[in-house]
Formats: C-alpha cells, sequence, structure tokens
C-alpha cells in the first residue's frame, strides 16, 4: 500500500454557530493523506484530480457554508423545502435565527462544532466518491499560524455572483498597521478585539433592533441570486459599516476610524481569511484625515 499526500490542498471559509460565542467566522486550512493500490500509470490517484475532484466535493460542502450544530439542545430547523429555518439558542439568554436556501447551511449531527468532526464529516463524503483502489482517506483540518493579531469575522455580500452572497460566512483573519511606515501591534491588538467573533453588517442590510430575553438584538435580511437570506443576532456581536462590507471597505473603514486619532499615514492590511486581504490607506492629523479614495488610491487589493 502507497500513501501520497497534498498539503494545504484548499482553504475553508466559513462560519458556524456556538453556544457561548454565537456566530463564528473561521478559515480552516486543508491537508489530505491517500492511501491505497497503485493503479496502471503507477499512482494512488493522479495529483490533478485530487486539485480538482477532491478540492470540489470539500469546497462543496463546506466552504460559505453556515455550520449548525443540530442536536444542541432547544435548537429548532423547520424546513418548509424550500427555505430552511434556524433558531439557536446561546448561553447568554440571546438567540440567533437564521433563514436561507438549504445549501447555505450544513446540518452537523452534533451538540458542537469541531475541527475533529468536520474533517471526519469531509473524509466520509471524499472517500464515498474516489476510485475503489483508495483504502484510506485522511484529511487534516489546521489553522493558520499567526504570530500576532486576528479577528474571526462573518458577513454577507449580496450582490456577490458567487457564495459569499450567503449572510452568515466568515473568516478568521489577521490585522496588521502601520502609521507612517511603523508596525503599530498595540493598535492591532486593540482592534482585533473590538473586532473578535463580530458580524460586519452593510448598514442597509439592518431591518430592525428588537428585544429577545430583554437583550437587544439586530436583524438583517436581503434578497440575493441564490434566494432570500436573513439573520438575527445579539447587537453586541454587530460591528456595521456604512459600505458593502468586502474586504477592500473594511480596510478602508479601519484606516479612516484609526486615522480620526493618530497623524501620519496609516495603513491597514486586512485579511480575509489565509494570505488574501486588502489594503486601505489614509492620512489622520488627529482630528482630522484626508481619504485617499478621494485620489483613486483608496484601496488596494492584495492577493
Amino acid at each position: 500500500m502507497a500513501r501520497l499526500f497534498v498539503n494545504q490542498l484548499t482553504v475553508i471559509d466559513c462560519a458556524y454557530l456556538d453556544h457561548h460565542r454565537g456566530v463564528v467566522g473561521e478559515s480552516w486550512i486543508v491537508d489530505i493523506e491517500l492511501a491505497g493500490a497503485l493503479d496502471e500509470q503507477g499512482m494512488v490517484f493522479d495529483f490533478g484530480h485530487v486539485k480538482k475532484r477532491i478540492k470540489h466535493i470539500i469546497d462543496t460542502e463546506v466552504d460559505h457554508r453556515l455550520l449548525v450544530p443540530m442536536a444542541m439542545k432547544d435548537c429548532k430547523i423547520p424546513f418548509d423545502g424550500k427555505t430552511l429555518s434556524i433558531e439557536f439558542p446561546l448561553a447568554n439568554d440571546g438567540v440567533i435565527r437564521h433563514q436561507s436556501p438549504h445549501s447555505a447551511v450544513l446540518l452537523m449531527n452534533s451538540e458542537s462544532i469541531d475541527i475533529k468532526s468536520i474533517a471526519s464529516h469531509l473524509q466520509s463524503k471524499v472517500k464515498q466518491r474516489l476510485p475503489n483502489n483508495i483504502s484510506d482517506v485522511v484529511i487534516k483540518l489546521r489553522t493558520e499560524a499567526i504570530d500576532g493579531a486576528y479577528y474571526h469575522y462573518t458577513h454577507g455580500l449580496q450582490q456577490h455572483q458567487g457564495h459569499c452572497q450567503r449572510i452568515a460566512h466568515g473568516h478568521r483573519s489577521r490585522l496588521e498597521i502601520e502609521i507612517d511606515g511603523q508596525r503599530q501591534t498595540q493598535l492591532e491588538t486593540q482592534w482585533a478585539l473590538l473586532l473578535k467573533d463580530s458580524y460586519i453588517a452593510t448598514n442597509s442590510h439592518i431591518i430592525e433592533t428588537l428585544d429577545h430575553n430583554h437583550i437587544s438584538h439586530t436583524r438583517l435580511a436581503y434578497i440575493a441570486q441564490q434566494g432570500g437570506f436573513s439573520i438575527t443576532l445579539p447587537t453586541r456581536q454587530v460591528f456595521n459599516i456604512p459600505t458593502v462590507s468586502t474586504v477592500e471597505n473594511i480596510a478602508a473603514y479601519l484606516a479612516e476610524m484609526i486615522a480620526k486619532e493618530h497623524r501620519g499615514k496609516v495603513v491597514v492590511r486586512a485579511f480575509e481569511g489565509v494570505e488574501k486581504g486588502a489594503i486601505g490607506e489614509a492620512f489622520g492629523e488627529g482630528d482630522i484625515f484626508t481619504n485617499t479614495a478621494n485620489q483613486g488610491q483608496h484601496c488596494r487589493l492584495a492577493f
């Protein structure tokens, strides 16, 4: 029996529901090993098929979906054949309500979501669709090693033509801030704490503020190409910005906010998951700042 491996086959950007943290954005790097008899080409499985076929299975199953531990006590999931509704209780007596097409959600028969259960789920799905010579599949999920500040966030991009239009998908993201070319690690930590487990909301998607168990909640909703989406969650978890919550606009907004309080050229590198993101710039003079967007230089996409 021979074994082959592919490290960092793909990155899963998703979100999951947690009884204590609420809705949590996450980014997992996927490594895979395959074991089996050699085929007529002398291979366990062609690397080209691993990178296309298996990556497609993993991306379709988990990427840009909301992962729901449906065995959590008092979790309710009615489905009318078209729209899936979720009511998920939180430890602080708050609630998360989510409505979307079924394809935007992965229901897990567990009380919580963790990296091992998702890896096991993916192993089963992948193995079902591989040739008979494959005797073993090992999938490992891991987070990016980050030396510095990072945060988990969730968002939805209504106008996106792909799966980013889903109202609850997210990322685990690094944050780097410079003022006049000098790294500002303390500012990075402060902003990462502010954005920790946040839902970064587009202002125009906010429908109402309501009360549940004497806790303020915010409801967001929109119609996208894939269907109708809505999410209600505790207001304390919502970080709203005036523009569409793309990573370009997040980087730009953070740069503007920092420039209001600091002098000099502010550069923010906001990551969207692993090794991709955007750069926002602004010039601050304490309480006064200039936005380089007016000069066509406000944000640069980084890959």
